[in-house]
């Protein structure tokens, strides 16, 4: 990379990183990532080199680890959409950031909650089993034929 390109990518240095070096850090596909910028999920556009090599910030990485936790936590792509164009449109929007991310964290403590459920009869389960198992009188237990 020339020192031009340099110049035209990042004024700090070390801020500018190459796309395979992005979803090393992110854990995205370079798919992904393209993906992500075709959407329209990032906050700012991906600067690029003269040759045209895709060139990301830190800012571009820390907000696509706060995408990756989101998406992970069950968020649908239309409301990181919506909430990566409320971002990019800046201040004074904040109250309908705020319903967004209020809205998907009821959510997740939803599914939360039912996954405590489900661990809890797993659990259950699980020591029924190991009691039977440990006195020897493991046969029969939901047994179809019997």
């Amino acid at each position: 990379m020339t020192s031009t390109e340099v110049s035209e990518v990042s004024e700090v240095p070390g801020q500018s990183l190459s796309i395979g070096e992005v979803a090393e850090r992110t854990g995205l596909s370079v798919h992904a990532l393209r993906f992500y910028e075709r959407e329209g999920l990032l906050v700012g556009p991906v600067r690029r080199t003269s040759g045209g090599r895709r060139r990301y910030s830190s800012f571009d990485v820390d907000w696509l680890l706060i995408c990756v936790k989101l998406r992970e936590s069950g968020m649908p792509l239309a409301d990181l959409k919506q909430f990566a164009g409320l971002v990019r449109q800046g201040p004074g929007n904040e109250a309908e950031r705020l319903r967004l991310l209020d809205a998907h964290q009821r959510r997740v403590d939803a599914q939360i909650k039912a996954l405590e459920e489900c661990r809890s009869v797993i659990a259950w389960k699980v020591g029924v089993y190991a009691e039977h198992l440990a006195r020897g009188e493991a046969g029969g237990l939901w047994d179809p034929t019997g």
